[in-house]
């Protein structure tokens, strides 16, 4: 249900503009797929990308009263967990959209279930803020004791993995029908509302788009020396090279002279954009593309950092002590042991020298 829900949110309040949605729904009729699911028009937003038509997430987006916000669509595949920890690592805000069904939510949060995994994941690379859509409730006959069940179970383990069950809505929604997606459900009349508790006090609202819209903006860091790690590489014609990359500190801006560690490579950035609008400067949050002077696509890569050369670049480090969380591991993990580390989006192997200490976070 993860891309129906996005579909249907990106569908009604957004990225995508009449044309396209009315060429989509044309072929999704001659393909036979007339109901037009609208996971359906995040494949085809996939494949466009793919081919490389489109290197902006522009039609990743929606807006909400009060955000613009931008989709990094996390697939639910074992597979795709590399991809995933790319992704969830650039979000404020994690939803986390569990399907309703019976069974499907039980497999879903068993011992090595995806929807555990992909909370404890989240929480793990530092996102803090959880938003819980109970998926497909028209499959369970919109039955409240259902989604007081689930919710129940849901917030023991959440809880039991770092985040503070309060300050989390929990939704009950069906993102294919739309209940509680934008507008109130009539199907669910016994559902009185999620609230949340914040610094500011407490939040409530019906609907998904307004638990969307009551994330509070994490503090951005623009005061500090700029740091960006590359997403991707791309080589636009009669543009050149443009990389891509959520600013985490400081601001990056035209004439700036950064440099790319561990690459080595210093040059002038020559424009700034996001979402195909120049920039003037992308500040901390922002998901920009930037064109860079006489650099080839060969030259850098995912995973490099972009800082500033005049204020305190990046510099690549041999080595360093890490606090690490174990997941799930089938073997032990000792001295000379060589995983691969994802870290920001960089992905690279790596050994571990010593074990320092050990210590059992339950406790």
């Amino acid at each position: 249900g993860k891309s129906t829900t996005t579909g249907h949110l990106i569908y009604k309040c957004g990225g995508i503009d009449k044309r396209t949605i009315e060429k989509f729904e044309k072929e999704a009729a001659e393909l036979g797929k007339g109901s037009f699911k609208y996971a359906w028009v995040l494949d085809k937003l996939k494949a466009e990308r793919e081919r490389g038509i489109t290197i902006d997430i522009a039609l990743w987006k929606f807006e909400t009263p009060k955000y613009m916000v931008t989709v990094i669509d996390a697939p639910g595949h074992r597979d795709f967990i590399k991809n995933m920890i790319t992704g969830t690592s650039q979000a404020d805000c994690a939803i986390l959209i569990i399907a309703g069904g019976t069974g499907e939510f039980e497999a879903g949060i068993s011992k090595d279930g995806q929807t555990r995994e992909h909370a404890l994941l989240a929480f793990t690379l530092g996102v803090r803020q959880l938003i819980v859509a109970i998926n497909k409730m028209d499959t369970t006959k919109w039955s409240e004791a259902r989604y007081n069940e689930i919710v129940k179970e849901v917030s023991s383990f959440i809880k039991k993995i770092g985040f503070n069950p309060k300050s989390v809505p929990f939704v009950p929604i069906s993102g294919w029908h739309g209940d509680n997606m934008l507008e109130e459900s009539k199907n669910m009349p016994w559902f009185k509302g999620w609230n949340k508790e914040t610094k500011a006090g407490a939040k409530t609202g019906k609907t998904l788009l307004e638990a969307i819209d009551a994330i509070e903006p994490p503090v951005r860091p623009s005061d500090k020396p700029l740091r960006l790690p590359l997403q991707d590489v791309y080589k636009i014609g009669g543009i050149g090279t443009v990389p891509v990359g959520r600013v985490e500190t400081g601001t990056i801006k035209a004439g700036m002279v950064v440099n790319f560690a561990p690459a080595a490579v210093t040059t002038e950035v020559k424009s700034v954009e996001m979402h195909h609008e120049t920039l003037t400067e992308g500040l901390p949050g922002d998901n920009v593309g930037f064109n860079v002077k006489n650099v080839s696509v060969k030259d850098i890569r995912r995973g490099n950092v972009c800082s500033d050369s005049k204020n305190d670049p990046a510099k690549e480090a041999g080595s360093f002590t890490a606090q690490v969380i174990i997941l799930n591991h089938p073997g032990q993990i000792s001295n000379g042991y060589s995983p691969v580390l994802d870290c920001h989006t960089a992905h690279i192997a790596c050994k571990f020298s010593e074990l320092i200490e050990k210590i059992d976070r339950r406790s």
